[in-house]
């Protein structure tokens, strides 16, 4: 455990000193920070006022924009070290492979996560002192689905970095990982299988195993109870799962996923690294 939380340290050092985290670091902070400016905090949209409705946009627009952040900097983790021998060195010391690998994808998820959450932090602290309120029930279910969401993305870089030989590669295989899960789930094939007339459970059961969309559907059924926006496929969500039931799931699902990946990674990564 002790070779596990020193990996994870000497990440978060490497991360903090980089400049990709401060750029990160920026645009969640600058986000907060035009949704201020805007006015958002003042405005009324189904119900929802003050900080709620900033959460709402701010969550929304971290659709977008965490999975690809995640996604290209977590690629480099292992793909990085084994382009510049650092494995090598690695090995000559007394660190477990377990400890390197999970220590760095924690390290990571520290690094990642932090800069979202703060910037949260930082909007209800801003609410409090301009006496707006804030709805922490709602603040606690955002914070848990960004958690889900960055590990099943951390899970996957992970295991694109392992199966990639060199960075380009593995930012590459990133990239249209995004890609295929941000517009092919979503638009192409949906499309496609809306148009071949399948059955509407399995088509939401496709759509809600893109952990993008079952985040999104999650945070749409935070300030929607109804689904209205989502038409007949709410039906099909709420009659199956309740709405507990999905928050659940939308919770539980995309940390199963990232776990699995980074175990395949794991065990690809013991198998292929070892002499």
């Amino acid at each position: 455990m002790n070779a596990l939380y020193l990996t994870a340290r000497l990440d978060i050092a490497e991360s903090l000193r980089s400049r990709w985290f401060m750029f990160y670091s920026i645009v969640f902070g600058g986000i907060v920070v035009l949704l201020f400016v805007f006015g958002l905090t003042e405005s009324r949209i189904l119900g929802f006022t003050g900080l709620s409705r900033l959460l709402v946009t701010y969550i929304q627009l971290c659709v977008a924009i965490l999975p690809v952040f995640i996604l290209i900097t977590t690629v480099r983790s292992v793909a990085g070290d084994r382009d510049a021998g650092v494995f090598e060195y690695m090995l000559s010391l007394p660190v477990p492979l377990y400890a390197w690998f999970w220590g760095k994808m924690i390290g990571r998820f520290v690094v990642v996560f932090l800069p979202v959450f703060g910037a949260m932090a930082v909007a209800a602290l801003y609410a409090l002192v301009r006496g707006i309120g804030v709805d922490w029930s709602l603040f606690v279910l955002y914070t848990a689905l960004l958690v889900a969401l960055a590990w099943a993305f951390l899970g996957i870089g992970m295991l694109i970095s392992t199966l990639a030989r060199t960075p380009d590669v593995a930012q590459t295989g990133a990239f249209l990982t995004w890609l295929v899960l941000l517009l092919f789930l979503d638009l192409i094939l949906l499309g496609l299988m809306i148009r071949e007339r399948l059955p509407l459970e399995l088509i939401v059961g496709i759509a809600v195993a893109n952990p993008l969309q079952s985040f999104r559907t999650a945070a749409i059924l935070l300030f929607d109870p109804q689904m209205v926006v989502l038409g007949p496929s709410s039906y099909v969500i709420l009659d199956a799962l309740g709405r507990s039931g999905y928050l659940t799931f939308a919770l539980a699902y995309p940390m199963a996923l990232g776990t699995l990946c980074a175990g395949i990674g794991y065990f690809l990564f013991r198998r292929g690294d070892l002499p």
